[in-house]
């Protein structure tokens, strides 16, 4: 049982007693407008983010509980634009997670995965585990988002082609 209690926002749900707090911390990285700040928006504070605005480096924190075992869930969002990529490393150190996200509406958000993103990761987080998430799904089958790609001769990550750079990740 998952319950998820948001700091200003209540419980969604509650089940049995709560036992003595855990901290874990949780790094998200992709490459820049993929959805990493979105998703840890929606996440934490139950609600979608109406305007874009690109992140350099924000922190959430969500009290979440597994198992009747009460856990503060930090969650790290980190800038992927290449600007900040001597930066970024400072979010690193004490991670229990990463999540590491490509945009579904851009294959090359997913190959930078493979080029950019498992060795950053690796070489700062050697045995981390890595939660590989596509996000904008709602957008694979969108009109205009595959007429685009299509003029760049590219076309929507499909699951097989994010299996597979899943693959990758040890």
């Amino acid at each position: 049982m998952i319950r998820r209690c948001f700091r200003g926002f209540g419980c969604l749900r509650t089940k049995g007693n709560v036992t003595a707090g855990i901290r874990k911390k949780l790094v998200i990285v992709g490459d820049g407008a993929c959805g990493k700040t979105c998703l840890l928006i929606v996440f934490s504070k139950d609600q979608f983010p109406d305007v874009y605005v690109p992140t350099v480096f924000e922190n959430y924190v969500a009290d979440i509980e597994i198992d009747n075992k009460q856990i503060e869930l930090a969650l790290w969002d980190t800038a992927g634009q290449e600007d900040y990529d001597r930066l970024r490393p400072l979010s690193y150190p004490d991670t229990d997670v990463i999540l590491m996200c490509y945009s579904i509406d851009s294959p090359d958000s997913l190959s930078n995965i493979i080029e950019k993103w498992i060795p950053e990761v690796r070489h700062f987080c050697p045995n981390v585990p890595i939660v590989l998430v596509g996000n904008k799904s709602d957008l694979r089958y969108d009109d205009k988002i595959i007429s685009d790609l299509r003029r760049l001769n590219q076309h929507p990550v499909t699951s097989e082609e994010a299996r597979a750079v899943a693959n990758h990740i040890e």
